[in-house]
């Protein structure tokens, strides 16, 4: 059983940041484990369980050790552990530009404003469509993320539509991101320019680089 200062941690590690507006940029990557989704082009499954427990102050040192300004809170679904809201608002406090990647099936409303939210919708492809939590892009700034990863056509077409549907673009930066060796990356491209969205393409940085290796 943890304490409150605790969280359950897979990995700590230091790398160039994959995704996001802030990719390319060195960055401290905490991945607490467990997630309670089951995405079929998932590449962290290694940490849906195992890890250990590190409390704050423990994670705070290690993230001080890799003198990076940016630190980035993941998983698994960080948010599936009800401490990680307090863990992002001491990394806060501690000064690192602080960013969330979350699934989009957990409560983002606690989340503190000052952490840069990078939220899924997931797509039919994924296998998890129906675990959306669409009142969550109420609790959606202008430095937050919305990213759709798009497995197929009919991923990008019912992606295109959410983001008309739930006005996404008036909230946040909406990302479209190929799943990696099943949608081919320049056909993505040529579907955003087609239909003119107003979109960022990204590309997964950290798996161009070093493939699926853990710890990058």
């Amino acid at each position: 059983m943890s304490r409150p200062d605790q969280v359950l941690i897979s990995e700590i590690f230091y790398s160039l940041q994959g995704e996001s507006t802030t990719v390319g940029l060195p960055t401290v990557f905490v991945r607490l484990t467990g997630c309670p989704l089951r995405c079929q082009y998932c590449d962290t499954e290694y940490a849906f369980t195992g890890g250990d427990y590190f409390s704050f102050d423990e994670i705070l040192q290690q993230v001080a050790q890799h003198q990076a300004s940016h630190v980035t809170v993941t998983g698994g679904e960080p948010l599936a552990q009800a401490n990680c809201i307090d863990l992002l608002t001491q990394l806060c406090d501690a000064g690192y530009q602080v960013s969330l990647e979350t699934s989009g099936a957990q409560d983002v409303s606690e989340v503190d404003s000052r952490v840069m939210k990078v939220m899924d919708i997931k797509t039919p492809g994924s296998g998890e469509v129906n675990r959306n939590r669409y009142e969550n892009i109420a609790y959606l700034r202008g430095n937050d993320q919305v990213k759709f990863v798009l497995c197929n056509r009919e991923d990008f077409d019912w992606a295109k539509n959410c983001m008309r549907e739930h006005k996404l673009t008036e909230q946040c930066e909406v990302l479209f991101s190929p799943s990696h060796d099943q949608l081919d990356a320049t056909e993505l491209a040529d579907w955003i320019l087609q239909e003119h969205l107003p979109v960022r393409m990204q590309l997964q940085l950290h798996k161009i680089l070093w493939g699926n290796q853990p710890g990058k």
